[in-house]
């Protein structure tokens, strides 16, 4: 894997140990407005890596340091996920732009970049996440369009559960309680349901926590033989 050297000046150092990784789109017109945001002093937002549509990675920080590109977010407890995570921008206008589908270059480059990663530090599955999951009332990408089935496929993502699903009949109150347990911030139950969506059930987001939201979370917080890793 070629990785280009495109140091931005935007970090500082770690709070805590890397056990994240949150995936963004860069939401910008192209790739070259995006690079020149993220590499401005003045802009302060930073992320450790890159990747072109074509299928180019780009480094920008150091994974030893801090890149700022989660901002207030949370997510299973962690508050400061910029320290917690490493970040990947993936490029794509997003929806303020023309969201659009990502390209097979883009995600056959991401995929080993997640993986060396995801090694590297030890993180589990259920800790790689979108922007949208770690900050669900500012936030949608990478949006209903990224392939997380492709990242679950090779046990870089948890997969949507698809079979032997039960409806647990909880109550609003009940959702919400499973949900911040999985990881979410339910602050914002509106968000929080349409993130939680977004991720799981890309198909139908309408923040409505129906019968197969609740099949959904159940299965995701079932024990499972092999855990989330």
């Amino acid at each position: 894997m070629t990785i280009i050297e495109t140091p931005s000046p935007n970090f500082d150092d770690r709070a805590l140990p890397v056990s994240m990784i949150v995936l963004h789109y860069t939401g910008m017109n192209d790739a070259d407005s995006a690079i020149a945001r993220l590499t401005d002093p003045e802009a302060k937002v930073s992320a450790h890596y890159l990747v072109k549509e074509d299928g180019t990675i780009l480094r920008m920080v150091a994974e030893d340091k801090r890149a700022w590109h989660a901002g207030k977010s949370h997510w299973r407890h962690i508050t400061d996920v910029n320290s917690a995570s490493i970040g990947i921008e993936i490029v794509n206008p997003g929806h303020e732009w023309g969201y659009r589908p990502f390209p097979e270059e883009q995600i056959d480059a991401l995929i080993p970049l997640v993986h060396e990663i995801k090694e590297r530090h030890g993180i589990t599955r259920g800790n790689v996440v979108g922007h949208s999951d770690v900050a669900p009332t500012r936030k949608q990408d990478p949006g209903e369009l990224f392939p997380w089935a492709r990242l679950a496929k090779v046990r870089l993502a948890l997969p949507r559960p698809s079979k032997n699903l039960m409806d647990p009949g909880w109550t609003e109150g009940g959702f919400l309680l499973a949900l911040e347990r999985f990881g979410y911030d339910v602050a914002d139950k509106l968000a929080a349901v349409v993130a939680f969506q977004r991720r799981f059930r890309p198909e139908l987001i309408d923040g409505e926590i129906d019968g197969e939201c609740r099949c959904i979370l159940l299965a995701l917080l079932l024990p499972k033989p092999q855990g989330d890793e």
